[in-house]
């Protein structure tokens, strides 16, 4: 079992995600994670840089492995376009980068006009767009017509001795049954056990990267306000995730979340005993590699204690499973 850092590109600006990446490999985590947006998910946020950039700057800053957590291949960007930038992320950071992917969310996919597609047609592009990448990094000349995307003689010419692989997020019943059809492996946020057991059944036991966000800081109290302005969206339940279009709709919807609802969902503060408990949830399902993202100002903060404390009683706890 691996330990990483979730840079969460939504919060921070380039350099403090380089900065936290550096720290994070110092601290000794072992892997990174990465947003991709276009949009944060609300003003109090903030930022949004393109997640390529970025990647190849921590491939000069950081020998770490690097997974997208997640892109999504099919609306905003076409998958061709998603294939060569993988390929040459790949490239830098000497194959130690995984393509991780979903269906997005009309935050980020609307921006370019396009009508947001029911969920089973987004499932439908994404496995299209999947294989239609998979096919580019063979090399050769690459002409595809499909339902969703068209390829005319497109050929990738600077590809990583192995391909990418393909991580696909699932957050439901269907869109797990096809990460474990089409996916290399599964991300998810959640630990819990139904949807990762489906996927490990129905995948023959391909790997497994789960996420959590805390809220480091002083004391709790200041802990669930940083999370409570800053991800207060984290609590809004069912679809509204995937369907609201803007900062502005999530900012509405966020009002019907309270600080109370945060404070018993995040783990906020500086007891290093509770963000045990918050990650050891992962370490107890079995996850192959568990990452956590800061909510806040405080990334340093966290970055340290975890280090020193947090990471090595969670590998304790992993190998007495």
């Amino acid at each position: 079992m691996r330990f990483g850092y979730f840079l969460s590109a939504e919060e921070f600006t380039p350099a403090e995600l380089v900065e936290q990446a550096v720290l994070a490999e110092e601290a000794g985590f072992e892997c990174l994670w990465i947003s991709d947006h276009f949009h944060p998910w609300n003003d109090e946020q903030g930022q949004s840089a393109f997640v390529w950039s970025v990647i190849g700057a921590l491939s000069q800053a950081t020998t770490l492995p690097v997974t997208t957590a997640v892109t999504c291949p099919t609306t905003r960007i076409h998958p061709v376009v998603v294939a060569q930038a993988a390929a040459t992320s790949a490239v830098m950071l000497q194959g130690r980068f995984i393509l991780g992917v979903g269906t997005g969310e009309a935050l980020n996919e609307h921006v370019l006009g396009d009508a947001w597609p029911s969920v089973d047609v987004r499932l439908e592009m994404l496995e299209e767009a999947v294989g239609l990448m998979r096919e580019l990094w063979q090399g050769g000349f690459v002409n595809h017509r499909g339902r969703h995307y068209t390829a005319d003689t497109a050929r990738i010419y600077t590809l990583p001795e192995q391909p990418p692989q393909v991580f696909v997020s699932g957050f439901g019943p269907k869109a797990t049954d096809l990460a474990a059809r089409i996916g290399d492996g599964y991300v998810t946020t959640s630990p819990g056990r139904e949807l990762l057991d489906r996927f490990r059944e129905k995948s023959g036991g391909k790997p497994t990267q789960g996420g959590v966000k805390v809220a480091w800081a002083r004391t709790e109290e200041e802990g669930a306000e940083i999370a409570h302005r800053t991800w207060g969206n984290s609590g809004l339940p069912g679809e509204l995730a995937q369907v609201l279009p803007s900062p502005r709709h999530f900012e509405q919807a966020s009002t019907l979340v309270t600080r109370e609802m945060v404070r018993d969902s995040v783990s906020c503060g500086s007891d290093v005993a509770a963000h045990v408990e918050a990650l050891g949830e992962y370490v107890d399902a079995g996850f192959d590699d568990v990452y956590v993202a800061n909510m806040g100002p405080h990334y340093a903060g966290i970055i340290t204690a975890f280090g020193a404390e947090v990471l090595p009683a969670l590998r304790e706890r992993a190998a007495a499973r």
